[in-house]
């Protein structure tokens, strides 16, 4: 069986790649630049705005892995931003319509909720937050990713292409979590916690308004979409005020994450399990990345959130992954819980 991989010299797709040629597929992949070395593989320099050189790679495979995009709105204007993402899309699922393709696979993520380049609050009504909650998009790259997730619906109802639009977290390269700088983080938030949390609680709410106040403002000015280049100076903040980094970056992705290991196996998951129709799935880790209480994590950061409307425990994710166990048999197989440090 082939399968075309567009975007396989990412992160995501060197993963992904990698996982489908050791699982015996015949893989084709195509992007702007070479970075696979993974033994066997096809690689074809191709753009996927170009629509009839996207068709051509098309011919002959079975199945697509679509995963070329611009990752994020800090890395090309607006505009740019929306047409690779969801124009590039609309290109890959009607190549696959006219090539007889009737199995698509491909990235949206976590942000077509309204999360980490959001330029106002966030505002869940529940938790674990999951596939049926309103989003508040406001910006080009999160609402990009809510139109792909469209035209995996567009092209089911047209042509009948079954897909999945996997709303992937930040993706983190296997064993980071690992690591001791990961650890160190890790233990200075729960530290940093453990002292807001032990506070009165009408003091650890002035502290987090106060925090919050100054975020907000701060993202007002839009400083994650593209200026002559990447933003930087979140990065400094997030060093010298912990607990505002924490409210500005951690809280905005839910304390979601994935490691690139368990991205690919969603992927894989995503063309060869028995399902129909075209379907939109949070796929992250089953726990939040610093194994912190969960409970506690919406009590500091989500007040306005009904107690009876948390149903979490332990450290349990805030983005529910069930959607994505029923259809395709998804399961974290590299979870954070397993190396706490």
């Amino acid at each position: 069986m082939r399968v075309l991989v567009t975007g396989g010299a990412g992160r995501v797709g060197k993963a992904a790649t990698q996982r489908l040629v050791q699982n015996g597929w015949d893989v084709r992949v195509i992007g702007l630049e070479d970075g696979i070395d993974v033994p066997g593989v096809e690689f074809i320099k191709c753009d996927i705005m170009d629509y009839d050189a996207v068709r051509e790679q098309m011919r002959g495979c079975q199945a697509v892995v679509h995963l070329a995009a611009i990752a994020s709105p800090s890395l090309a204007v607006n505009h740019k931003v929306f047409d690779a993402n969801a124009s590039g899309t609309f290109h890959v699922f009607e190549a696959a319509a006219v090539e007889g393709i009737r199995k698509i696979a491909h990235a949206s993520s976590i942000n077509a909720l309204g999360c980490s380049y959001n330029l106002v609050d966030i505002n869940p009504r529940y938790f674990p937050v999951d596939e049926a909650h309103p989003t508040y998009t406001t910006d080009s790259y999160s609402f990009a990713k809510g139109v792909v997730e469209q035209i995996g619906e567009y092209y089911w109802r047209r042509d009948g292409i079954s897909s999945v639009a996997l709303r992937f977290p930040a993706v983190v390269a296997q064993d980071t979590t690992k690591s001791e700088a990961y650890g160190e983080r890790r233990r200075n938030a729960h530290r940093i916690l453990d002292e807001l949390a032990a506070l009165p609680p009408a003091e650890s709410r002035a502290k987090i308004a106060d925090v919050k106040k100054r975020v907000l403002d701060y993202r007002k000015g839009r400083p994650l979409e593209y200026k002559d280049g990447n933003p930087n100076a979140y990065q400094r903040r997030y060093s010298e005020e912990p607990l505002w980094g924490i409210f500005a970056f951690d809280r905005f992705n839910y304390w979601a994450v994935v490691d690139e290991r368990d991205s690919a196996q969603a992927l894989e998951k995503g063309i060869t399990a028995d399902y129909e129709g075209a379907h939109t799935l949070f796929i992250n880790d089953d726990h939040n990345h610093l194994c912190y209480d969960s409970k506690t994590l919406v009590r500091l950061f989500f007040p306005e959130v009904n107690e009876s409307d948390i149903r979490v425990t332990g450290t349990n994710s805030l983005v529910s992954i069930e959607k994505a166990r029923k259809l395709i048999g998804y399961e974290p197989e590299h979870s954070v819980v397993h190396w706490q440090g």
